[in-house]
């Protein structure tokens, strides 16, 4: 438990509507853009997907995807800024942290930063009846080693589970604006629907990778075997910043200058093959 005391900020409240992947990217990008420019405060942001949407890790090979499956099922596809694994978005609460590298709540080191969140996150989940827990990474060396495409596989330090498994996955970019830090809690739903989106090489692989996944990882309603809604969810997560973190915040929309940015990223880099298909 970290027993650090912060002095009261005030940081933004932004919820927005369900939305493309491209778009919910390069909203969060939008946002450190105007966070580094000193236009906007700290921000929290609280989104969800429509269409589903399978995202990739910053570094992760494009060849992952299986483009034929995600086709049919009329999913999307984009690259995060994020590094990481891939993560097939729906029926979820997707979070997002920005903030410059004044702001001490995510000072020190992205394990540093990723601890002090992860107590917010651990109290929101506290407050919806789920014993979640933020440990050190446990993995053995041949774990660590795996390269599977899956990001809910495997949790990273300080990452959020219950009962061993997996409920919150989280990932960090730290560029010239600022730290983002974004992550997903799975709300309902079949996680091995992602493995109906990445290649593998035949389809007992596939079927022992769901298998893997549904031992490792878990959703909101799985866990409590109760229904949270987004909503709930979503207010948890602001009390629990607002408490955990000394904060108050301030609900606000976008600025026409991130609507702006957003909607020049969407054309120029989220919706193209030069960012999405670029390894």
């Amino acid at each position: 438990m970290i027993n650090e005391k912060f002095s009261h900020s005030i940081w933004r409240v932004v919820k927005t509507p369900p939305a493309p992947g491209a778009w919910n990217m390069a909203v969060d990008e939008a946002i450190l853009t105007a966070i580094g420019r000193q236009e906007v405060p700290p921000t929290l942001r609280l989104y969800s997907w429509q269409p589903a949407c399978l995202s990739l890790g910053y570094a992760q090979p494009f060849s992952d995807v299986d483009q034929a499956r995600v086709s049919q099922h009329g999913w999307e596809v984009v690259r995060r800024v994020t590094g990481g694994r891939a993560i097939l978005h729906t029926d979820e609460l997707t979070y997002s942290v920005s903030a410059p590298y004044s702001e001490p709540r995510l000072a020190g080191s992205v394990i540093e930063s990723y601890r002090r969140l992860s107590q917010a996150l651990l109290t929101a989940l506290n407050a919806l009846a789920l014993p979640a827990q933020a440990l050190p990474n446990q993995l053995n060396e041949t774990d660590k080693k795996k390269q599977d495409p899956v990001c809910f596989e495997v949790p990273s330090n300080y990452e959020i589970t219950v009962a061993g498994k997996k409920l919150i996955g989280s990932a960090q970019a730290r560029k010239k604006a600022g730290i983002l830090q974004h992550g997903t809690l799975p709300l309902v739903g079949d996680l091995t629907r992602i493995t109906q989106a990445l290649i593998f090489e035949n389809e007992r692989e596939r079927q022992q990778a769901a298998d893997r996944l549904l031992n490792r990882a878990t959703t909101v309603k799985t866990a409590i075997n109760q229904n949270v809604s987004w909503e709930a969810a979503a207010e948890a997560f602001i009390q629990a910043f607002a408490e955990t973190l000394n904060l108050t915040f301030e609900p606000a929309p976008l600025t026409p200058t991130e609507i702006t940015l957003a909607d020049q990223l969407v054309a120029e880099k989220y919706t193209h093959p030069s960012w999405n298909e670029r390894i």
